[in-house]
């Protein structure tokens, strides 16, 4: 079985288990080929298996990605695997990890070599600092943490856990974590203007890609900020 899925043309996602405070909400990192040829690794995970194999046969990986402070964990073993990549992260998440060596700072300004593939816009107000990426050649969304997207989960307690916050089956942000934004009227903000870019699907780190009505979904799944 792949260890790449392909969203659209230049896009793919690899899944991974994951675990948080004894939830299964599994992670996923986004790969996006760039114009320039080069790839670019989104939230990386471990490379195991045969994933490193299939990310090298789609090209040379030039960017790994550490979009917010918490999608960090695997940035070491991404980065033994690509020494020749840039790696970028938030200026606090560089703060935190002074184990690794950052390049860049990742900010809402794309590097050079991605300007004419993304734009970005990084969610003010929010404790995560995540820098949202949006590939207008595709319409899709590359987020972290902007909602979760759970249809059904086979762990009793994860299971539990999404149906008390209302958000088993339908797109949104878990009640228990909305105390990341501590400024709610400067993130929502930042959210209408996310919502002004025509996304057509969403590719997330917890729970499925959105693939149909993704605009909508996520319109409705921030509606309570």
């Amino acid at each position: 079985m792949p260890a790449l899925d392909s969203l659209t043309k230049d896009i793919w996602t690899a899944s991974v288990p994951h675990s948080f405070m004894g939830l299964h909400v599994g992670a996923r990192m986004t790969v996006v080929r760039l114009s320039s040829g080069r790839l670019l690794l989104h939230s990386p995970v471990p490379l195991e298996g045969g994933l490193r194999a299939e990310i090298d046969a789609l090209g040379e990986v030039g960017h790994i990605v550490c979009p917010n402070l918490f999608h960090h964990l695997h940035a070491a073993g991404a980065v033994a695997a690509y020494p020749r990549a840039l790696l970028h992260g938030p200026a606090a998440l560089q703060r935190k990890r002074k184990d690794l060596h950052f390049d860049a700072v990742l900010t809402a300004v794309p590097h050079p070599e991605w300007r004419g593939d993304f734009e970005l816009l990084t969610i003010e107000g929010c404790l995560l600092r995540e820098t949202v990426f949006y590939h207008p050649a595709s319409r899709t969304l590359i987020a972290c943490d902007l909602v979760e997207n759970f249809h059904a989960s086979p762990h009793w307690l994860t299971r539990h856990y999404l149906r008390l916050g209302g958000v088993l089956g339908q797109v949104g942000w878990h009640p228990l974590l909305r105390v990341v934004y501590r400024d709610r009227r400067v993130a929502r903000a930042c959210i209408d203007r996310l919502l002004e870019w025509p996304f057509e699907r969403v590719a997330l780190a917890h729970g499925d890609p959105l693939t149909e009505h993704a605009h909508d979904a996520v319109r409705q799944g921030m509606a309570w900020l």
